[in-house]
């Protein structure tokens, strides 16, 4: 192996290092921003916690909320490629079928299987305007999945008021179970079912 060629091996290590690195300490920040918050989230304990120097993490991320933007960016995005997934598989069923699915696959994407998503939820009302601004064309594009599935659902009359305000309703309901679901306790299947029971409840008083 010649020089140019030692280099760019070494190059190409560095990076896929410096990739491995990031990745880990987005994961660990999402797992810790579910655990304690965005506030409490401590730069020197999550460097500990990927067995990093604190000084360490500045090479990744230039500040606390930029690393928090990127976790709850990643969160966002993964929850509407999920239920856009779900959505494209069930493209064949009732309108009020497809916000069911909608509704069960947040939800367990929310509270079994994402710290990323848990993160967003319960640290989005806490973080800085500068984040929060950021993070405002992909939340937007997800909204537009459920304004589009609630139209659906309610039918042609609906106005766009009702609309936005059973989105508030629904996503508040969905996303609130971040602050008091306990898997010892309670069930996502019947969480689920219990929401589209009201779901139906209100598309019967709609008629």
């Amino acid at each position: 192996m010649n020089m140019n060629e030692e280099t760019a091996t070494r190059g190409v290590r560095q990076r896929v290092k410096a990739e491995t690195a990031r990745a880990e300490i987005l994961t660990a920040a999402a797992r810790m921003m579910r655990r304690v918050g965005y506030s409490e989230m401590s730069l020197r304990d999550l460097a500990a916690e990927v067995n990093m120097k604190a000084g360490s993490l500045y090479y990744h991320f230039a500040s606390k909320d930029e690393l928090a933007t990127e976790v709850m960016r990643i969160g966002v995005e993964a929850i509407e490629a999920v239920v856009r997934r779900g959505l494209d598989d069930a493209a064949d069923r009732s309108p009020a079928e497809r916000l069911s699915i909608a509704v069960r696959i947040h939800l367990e994407t929310l509270l079994e299987k994402s710290d990323f998503v848990s993160s967003h939820i319960r640290c989005y009302p806490f973080v800085p305007e500068a984040v929060r601004e950021q993070l405002r064309d992909v939340r937007r594009s997800y909204d537009q999945v459920w304004v589009q599935l609630i139209r659906d659902f309610l039918g042609p009359g609906a106005t766009n008021e009702t609309v936005r305000y059973l989105r508030f309703v629904l996503i508040g309901a969905l996303n609130g179970s971040v602050e008091w679901f306990n898997p010892n306790r309670d069930s996502v299947s019947d969480y689920a079912r219990t929401i589209e029971k009201l779901l139906t409840s209100q598309m019967i008083a709609s008629r």
